[in-house]
């Protein structure tokens, strides 16, 4: 029973770490987006969204992650046989990148602080994604375990990536032609 209950958290952490991590990096594109607007627009807009990202970060994200770990290890230590298999190993290298991530967002966010803004918003929205494809991994490993059919996994990944592409490239020309017919 007690495996269910650290199960259950570690799923409850899972998805709100990665509401978080979606939240964080549009909060990003929105403030990329903040400096193209005049004063004193730019300012309030900049400020507010360094509140927000500064307390969705640590009031939502990082404990979401925090819960995640610390239910998976204790995952472990109640089913530690789960460590032999090879789908447990990939999963974890992949939450591996995941944290990298998190923490990587971390940086990004302190750097925006200091007005050092190192992406358009357009890269932004493609940072955005990254967790998407690492949630959609992590999901099939979990749910197929070993008997993950690859060929079809890779097939579903790869479609999902070059359908964000297509997606994004087409959403990229609909804002520059409203641009373009608001400039007009």
């Amino acid at each position: 029973m007690t495996y269910f209950w650290f199960k259950s958290f570690h799923i409850i952490g899972m998805v709100v770490w990665f509401a978080g991590l979606f939240y964080l990096v549009r909060l990003f594109v929105y403030h990329a987006e903040a400096e193209e607007k005049p004063e004193p627009a730019r300012s309030i807009l900049k400020e507010q969204y360094e509140l927000m990202e500064k307390r969705l970060y640590g009031i939502i994200t990082t404990p979401g992650m925090v819960v995640t770990v610390v239910m998976a290890i204790a995952l472990l230590i109640t089913e530690p046989s789960l460590l032999k298999d090879m789908w447990l190993h990939l999963k974890l290298g992949l939450v591996a990148v995941l944290i990298a991530y998190h923490f990587y967002c971390g940086r990004i966010m302190r750097q925006l602080a200091t007005h050092k803004i190192m992406f358009t918003s357009q890269q932004f929205r493609s940072l955005n994604e990254v967790p998407t494809v690492l949630l959609l991994v992590i999901v099939l490993l979990a749910v197929f375990k070993n008997s993950l059919p690859l060929n079809t996994a890779v097939a579903v990944t790869g479609s999902f990536i070059l359908g964000m592409i297509i997606f994004f490239q087409l959403y990229a020309l609909h804002r520059q032609k409203n641009s373009q017919q608001a400039m007009s």
